[in-house]
Formats: structure tokens, C-alpha cells, sequence
């Protein structure tokens, strides 16, 4: 868990009498947001390079196995005209 750090600053100043300025200054780390929004980017562009990959295992498998459809089908043309049968 991150650790957030608070900051507070306050100053009271008197310049007159009866006049009184407070200044309140409040400061905290950010860095949980920053920390979180970068683990977020990384998460979309993994997500993205693995989907990319997927698909493109698939086309490969495809292309495979339309492959060897073609040379099963080639087969069975010169394996009939080897017996002499017509399709």
C-alpha cells in the first residue's frame, strides 16, 4: 500500500492591529496516481501485444491447415488418376 504524505503549513501573521492574515498551505504526495496511471498503460499495451499475438497464431493455424487441404486434395486427384478413376 502506498504511503501518502500530508504536508500542513500554517502561518498567522499580524501586520496591523486588529488585521490578521492565516495562510493555510496543504501539500500531499501524488505519487499513488502516477504509480497507478503507469501500471495502467503497461496492463493496455500488454494487452494489446498478447491479442496481436493470438491473432496472429490463428492466421498462422490457418494457413497450416489450408495447406494441407490443398496437398490432401491433390492426393486424392493422383491417387484417381492412378487407378483410373474420374472425378
Amino acid at each position: 500500500m502506498a504511503d501518502e504524505r500530508y504536508s500542513d503549513t500554517t502561518t498567522t501573521t499580524t501586520a496591523a492591529p486588529g488585521h490578521t492574515t492565516t495562510i493555510i498551505e496543504r501539500r500531499s504526495g501524488g505519487s499513488g496516481i502516477a504509480i497507478a496511471l503507469v501500471l495502467l498503460v503497461a496492463v493496455v499495451i500488454g494487452a494489446f501485444f498478447l491479442f496481436n499475438q493470438n491473432s496472429a497464431e490463428s492466421r498462422k493455424d490457418d494457413a497450416v491447415a489450408s495447406a494441407a487441404r490443398s496437398v490432401g486434395a491433390a492426393a486424392d486427384k493422383a491417387g484417381d488418376a492412378i487407378s483410373g478413376e474420374a472425378k
